[in-house]
């Protein structure tokens, strides 16, 4: 019997971590990619019951050569990938948009929108050739229809091309049984704050917020496993927000 898998690009921490966990707790074989914290991948995987299959995969998602790499070495040891998540993300620094370095905005479409589109393309056509009814699911932001003035204005215009992309890609598919979908979460308690520079940044914020408090990874996690899930059969080329009423 062909053994199916997901793989998870950015999953060794916060949001594509609760994922990764999500997905071997309902006991699905899982790939994840991480770019450079082996300690944290290594804690993942060794984290998890012997009984699920989890592997990780170091490579770099702005890299147009690594979604073949990836793919092939998740289908080498865990089967066919049905399901993909493209969760690998960067702000690069807070702050306004005339003071964001050219080094910066690059990084930023490299990994955010080109490498969603790589690891997609890749996918969809493996699925394609095989008759496969994929799945995939594409972490946006609510920076994509807020803006996110004077803190990364490039980052969310780099979610708001994840999001059309999503839907062109989610339409262009459909006929042949594969569905594309993306989440679109608010302010989520991850390390993604402190790495722009403002760890606090979620508490600041959250005066802003209709339910009154940040999200948890594990929240946006339920949401992506529920549109891979058979439960979500009719839902396509849609973007479900996830941001506490925002």
């Amino acid at each position: 019997m062909t053994q199916h898998a997901l793989i998870v690009t950015g999953g060794g921490r916060g949001i594509g971590a609760e994922i990764v966990r999500g997905a071997a707790m309902r006991g699905i074989a899982v790939a994840f990619s991480y770019q450079a914290d082996d300690e944290a991948a290594n804690r993942l995987v060794s984290g998890l019951k012997h009984e699920h299959r989890v592997i990780a995969v170091r490579c770099d998602v702005a890299d147009p050569g690594a979604a073949s790499r990836f793919m092939d070495e998740a289908e080498k040891q865990l089967g066919q990938v049905t399901m993909v998540v493209n969760n690998a993300g960067v702000t690069g620094p807070l702050g306004a948009f005339v003071d964001a370095t050219s080094d910066t905005l690059k990084r930023t479409l490299d990994v955010n929108l080109l490498g969603t589109m790589w690891l997609a393309q890749e996918a969809a056509r493996r699925w394609l050739a095989r008759g496969t009814p994929g799945r995939m699911v594409n972490i946006s932001s609510i920076a994509a229809t807020l803006g996110a003035p004077g803190e990364y204005v490039h980052y969310a215009a780099t979610k708001a091309g994840v999001e059309a992309f999503t839907v062109g890609l989610g339409k262009e598919l459909a006929p042949k049984g594969i569905r594309i979908n993306a989440v679109s979460p608010g302010t989520v308690l991850t390390e993604i704050h402190a790495a722009a520079g403002e760890p606090d940044r979620p508490a600041r914020v959250a005066a802003r917020i209709p339910v009154g408090r940040p999200g948890e990874a594990s929240e946006i996690a339920a949401a992506v496993l529920w549109l891979l899930s058979d439960e979500a059969s009719y839902v396509n080329a849609t973007v479900l927000r996830v941001a506490g009423g925002l």
